[in-house]
């Protein structure tokens, strides 16, 4: 019954922590136009408050591409995979509802799409697969660092700092190019709420992410020598 009782905190938490993610990141970029800075570093402090929250009971995933990562190093189960995921979802759907009730229904809600820097020297094929390739870079990036500062217990303290700063510098790239996502729950239901290009182009945003993570996860497993991860259950 205990351990019934962690999972559900765990999944609770990683809905609470997404919502909140998803609501200050896309509500800052609907707000301010997507500004560079200023959406950069909303999802950037979204990630430091809530790893400080709620990184002790799920480790502050937030992200399905980050669960996918661990689950491929074994550091999580399949079962507290479809978990974490199920609840990241709902925590997009939370967030998106409430970005509804703020900005009313016709905005994008901070959904992703392939920008002008991309479009503008491509044809709609290459700007595709550009945009892709993209999200696969900047995912990777960002969920090497997740995996590196995660894999020792003296890094504990300032996990989600490091989190947060890399996230932050995806994203002062990433905007520019697709918006930035590196996250398919917050892709996917800004783009569902929002529909029109945005949910036409949304498979980006779900696939580059989670292939992403996936070259993470090996470039990982062959840099660590050890085969031996020091982070406490709490982080996992």
């Amino acid at each position: 019954m205990e351990k019934e009782m962690n999972c559900i905190k765990k999944y609770f938490a990683e809905m609470i922590g997404t919502m909140v993610l998803v609501l200050f990141g896309c509500g800052v970029a609907v707000y301010t136009g997507a500004s560079v800075v200023a959406t950069s570093l909303a999802f950037g402090l979204s990630i430091v408050a809530m790893s400080f929250c709620i990184g002790n009971v799920s480790g502050a995933h937030l992200n399905p591409a980050v669960s996918f990562a661990l689950l491929l190093a074994k550091r999580m189960t399949f079962k507290d995979f479809i978990g974490y995921f199920a609840a990241q979802m709902i925590g997009a759907v939370e967030a998106c509802l409430v970005l509804m009730l703020f900005f009313g229904r016709n905005h994008n809600y901070g959904a992703n799409q392939i920008q002008e820097a991309i479009t503008g020297h491509y044809n709609l094929g290459g700007a595709l697969v550009v945009g892709l390739v993209a999200e696969i870079i900047l995912t990777c990036v960002f969920v090497l660092a997740v995996l590196g500062v995660t894999s020792k217990t003296e890094n504990k303290g300032f996990i989600g700092i490091v989190i947060g700063l890399s996230l932050t510098l995806v994203h002062l790239l990433g905007i520019g190019l697709t918006g930035t996502s590196v996250n398919p729950a917050r892709s996917l239901m800004p783009a569902f709420f929002a529909g029109g290009e945005a949910l036409r182009e949304v498979w980006i945003f779900i696939v580059g992410p989670m292939v992403g993570a996936a070259i993470a996860a090996l470039i990982y497993c062959c840099l660590d020598n050890t085969k031996k991860h020091e982070l406490s259950e709490d982080y996992r």
